[in-house]
């Protein structure tokens, strides 16, 4: 784990871009981050199933709070670099599962692998995050 308990309490709530779109964290360390999306209307296309900029913006809402965890004790933040995410299966009801699973701890930069699912445990999107670690402004 983390130094979680010395990072400024903000750095480790929901963005409020993230509680907009429904972002739920279910549990969440400097290595290992998991939260889950209820499919709405307003998060779909026009043929009915979620947008793709929802499941990039949940694997790196995921990814900058893990970082968070890792960095805020050292009055430092996590924030988005790159975003490469995969779309593998449709979701048009039900849940967004997401883990998020760091995979490099580095100075100035952090890699998370993010995995989403439906209610079924169905791969549905790959992501894979590079956050940058910058001083808090």
């Amino acid at each position: 784990m983390g130094n979680s308990d010395a990072a400024p309490a903000h750095l480790l709530e929901v963005s409020p871009f993230d509680r907009h779109y429904g972002l739920e964290i279910l549990d969440s360390s400097d290595e290992l981050v998991r939260g889950r999306v209820s499919v709405r209307e307003h998060l779909t296309q026009p043929i009915g199933v979620v947008h793709g900029g929802v499941y990039a913006a949940i694997a790196e809402g995921l990814a900058s709070l893990g970082t968070n965890h890792g960095v805020g004790a050292e009055g430092k933040l996590g924030l988005g670099m790159s975003n490469q995410s995969s779309f593998l299966r449709p979701v048009g009801s039900g849940t967004i599962n997401a883990t998020a699973r760091r995979r490099h701890r580095g100075r100035t930069t952090w890699v998370w692998d993010v995995e989403l699912t439906d209610d079924e445990g169905r791969l549905c999107a790959l992501s894979r995050v590079t956050v940058a670690v910058r001083a808090v402004p």
